[in-house]
């Protein structure tokens, strides 16, 4: 059967701290997403897609790499991902695709192995190493308030120029402006830790960072003519701080906010890992309806910013010819659990945080057949860099790339696919969590297993937790501890094994290498020109 002519061009959306249930495709009843709906009418949706890290930088390194968090190493925010890992601009540059980035990927630098290697910090390949293997076009992270560790970001960082450029001064515009509201008094008031969630931003909505940042991707989309590209759409919204332009403001009101998916307090698991969660500082926040109430009509209007700036996206592709040859993506790094299970913020395995929404549009007939229709296979964020390698025709990189291509499922010739999707976290860095349960400082990692039925949640130390998906999809109902079940707790313990076990560690030499070098070891057939010969060294 011959093979479908690779796609050109690359375009691979995120929001950062977008749940998979707050998209109209997905099912919420008042939050309207038009034109990512019609994204999914033209391609596949996945129902259950699932996060490799539920915090910014492993997810996201998990989804440059391929890779699980186990094995790039990045187990939380700013921590530097190691030299030697490729990421998808070194796979995609050889083959002359430009990889550009507009927008975030909470990408820090290694500099210890930059100096430890004598680098040169100024050279072109250190740039590229900084970004993670990204051209970066245009890299908006967010610069944060009163934090030291960004004040030198503060003026070389574009958006903060282009602020500038337009009027909106101050020490940190970022802050003053896009986050924040005024009083009535012209005082500003800061759009952190929710307290002016319900208020505009100071900002108009044209100056926002969701139209920044589509505007920059349509300049680029604009400026590429021959040569094929790869752009990084990475939208630093719906992350918190929860304070959005008008009119998005307030398009929502208490009365299309969903109920939190709750136990009652006498049912909740007494699992310790859990209980020290819910103690931390905005999962108690979160835990009161006042603030629910007031933070998510706000979180629903950033959404529907996305959205309509995703529509003049599309327009622009559309009107350009560049969807008929692009390949389009569109998914989040994790999620936010909003008050559902007492907790606040995503850095828990349960579903409102390692579920994510992914929307894959591939341009090719092969494709025809499964438009607009809902996969419910396991999929994961690492196979996002295999799928991209296998629509553009290039090598596949099995040695390294623990993802899986969803081409064979976007072509309907997938014939077997996984049984259990994977993701960490390492609650080290949470100090609270980590104190409170008297936990040192290497033995704070838990792993979920989630198979077609079962979400098994291992940990260092503690009991593990198993949730009934299919009769308990709230996951309200800990079966852990649960004598009835230990069969399946065991099974899963197994593919907890299994997948350790399969982490790719030989990384610095291809099959096909090692397929090459076995042709000279055939034992019992002398060949005139082995390059090796046995016993001779």
């Amino acid at each position: 059967m011959p093979q479908p002519s690779p796609v050109r061009n690359v375009l691979y959306i995120m929001c950062d701290q977008l749940r998979r249930d707050y998209l109209s495709c997905y099912g919420h009843p008042h939050l309207h997403t038009p034109n990512i709906d019609r994204l999914a009418a033209a391609g596949v949706r996945f129902s259950r897609a699932y996060t490799q890290g539920t915090i910014c930088g492993p997810s996201r390194m998990s989804a440059y790499t391929g890779r699980y968090v186990s094995s790039h190493q990045v187990s939380w925010n700013a921590v530097p991902l190691p030299l030697e890992e490729l990421t998808l601009g070194d796979y995609l540059r050889p083959a002359g695709i430009r990889t550009a980035l507009v927008g975030k990927t909470h990408a820090t630098p290694n500099l210890d192995a930059q100096q430890h290697l004598h680098l040169d910090p100024a050279s072109a390949a250190v740039e590229q190493l900084n970004e993670v293997g990204f051209e970066p076009y245009v890299r908006h992270d967010g610069i944060f308030p009163d934090d030291p560790l960004f004040s030198d970001k503060r003026e070389t960082a574009p958006y903060t120029r282009y602020l500038r450029e337009h009027g909106f001064d101050g020490d940190n515009p970022w802050h003053t402006w896009a986050n924040a509201a005024e009083g009535e008094n012209g005082e500003v008031l800061s759009g952190w830790h929710m307290r002016n969630a319900h208020l505009p931003t100071r900002l108009p909505e044209q100056h926002s960072e969701t139209v920044y940042t589509t505007d920059r991707a349509i300049d680029f989309i604009r400026e590429q003519a021959e040569q094929p590209w790869c752009l990084h759409l990475s939208y630093i919204k719906p992350h918190w701080p929860y304070i959005a332009p008008a009119p998005y403001h307030a398009l929502y009101g208490a009365a299309q906010v969903q109920p939190a998916v709750r136990a009652e307090e006498s049912r909740l698991s007494d699992h310790p890992v859990y209980a020290a969660f819910r103690q931390h500082q905005e999962s108690v926040n979160f835990s009161r309806d006042d603030v629910r109430l007031k933070v998510i009509p706000t979180y629903m209007g950033l959404i529907k910013q996305i959205d309509d700036q995703l529509g003049r996206l599309f327009y622009e592709l559309q009107s350009s010819g560049r969807w008929d040859d692009t390949l389009i993506v569109f998914t989040s790094d994790h999620g936010d659990f909003l008050g559902d299970h007492w907790l606040g913020e995503k850095e828990f395995l349960l579903e409102p945080a390692v579920g994510v929404p992914l929307i894959v549009r591939d341009p090719r007939p092969q494709a025809d057949a499964t438009r607009g229709t809902v996969d419910e296979r396991l999929v994961e964020t690492i196979d996002a860099v295999p799928t991209f390698l296998d629509a553009l025709g290039l090598p596949p990189a099995d040695h390294r790339l623990e993802g899986r291509s969803l081409v064979p499922l976007l072509h309907g010739t997938a014939s077997d696919w996984r049984r259990y999707a994977i993701a960490e976290y390492d609650y080290a860095f949470q100090s609270p969590a980590r104190e409170r349960l008297g936990q040192p400082i290497d033995r704070c990692r838990m792993t979920m297993v989630r198979s077609e039925r079962w979400k098994y949640l291992a940990y260092d130390g503690f009991r593990a937790q198993l949730f009934d998906l299919e009769n308990d999809p709230e996951e309200l109902n800990d079966l852990g501890a649960d004598p009835a079940y230990a069969a399946v707790r065991e099974e899963h313990q197994g593919y907890l094994w299994e997948w350790l076990r399969g982490l790719k560690r030989r990384t610095t030499i291809s099959h096909a290498e090692i397929e090459r070098r076995g042709q000279w070891f055939r034992y019992g057939e002398p060949r005139e020109d082995s390059v090796v010969k046995i016993g001779v060294w």
